[in-house]
């Protein structure tokens, strides 16, 4: 049996979005048209795998404008995340992609700028049949999780930065 999967990645690890990298380099080297809607991570950044994405051809958008904990103007960051939304639901329900990520979008839900049940709701209806949909982040709301087809938590065991390690090019943008 063939569906198209709703996937969650999910946790306090670190992962989330790189697993969601494998998927969309994995679903591109089969000829399967991708997109990615970046929640979080600065419109103004070029972290390697959109410089990646650019080599390959792989549609990308970047609507957030950094860390939200640090955002100076939370007002702001709304706004762009829902600008994100936007974009994302022109892509899903237009009908042209294969495979679709929404990295970081559980920020949305987790903030409440989006109402869970009613972007679940606004999926049921207009997520086309041949569609997979990766939504990354942490703290999946339960609904979420829920109506997920397959969902993968990140534990956080150990990482570099608790010991005052800094991000690495290469590794983490």
């Amino acid at each position: 049996m063939k569906k198209n999967l709703l996937i969650v990645n999910t946790g306090d690890g670190k992962g989330k979005t790189t697993a969601a990298l494998g998927m969309i380099l994995r679903a591109w080297g089969r000829g399967m048209k991708v997109c990615v809607i970046q929640f979080i991570k600065a419109e103004k950044g070029q972290p390697g795998e959109v410089k990646a994405a650019e080599k390959l051809g792989i549609e990308w958008h970047a609507t957030g404008d950094g860390f939200t904990w640090l955002s100076k103007d939370m007002d702001e960051t709304t706004a762009r995340a829902l600008h994100g939304w936007e974009i994302a639901k022109e892509k899903i329900a237009s009908g042209n992609y294969d495979l679709i990520v929404l990295d970081e979008f559980t920020y949305t839900m987790t903030n409440n700028w989006l109402d869970t049940s009613e972007v679940l709701e606004w999926l049921r209806l207009n997520r086309p049949s041949n569609l997979h949909l990766v939504i990354t982040g942490r703290s999946a709301p339960a609904d979420l999780v829920k109506d997920a087809d397959l969902v993968t938590e990140m534990l956080m065991i150990k990482h570099p930065f608790e010991l005052g390690v800094e991000s690495q090019l290469g590794i983490e943008f």
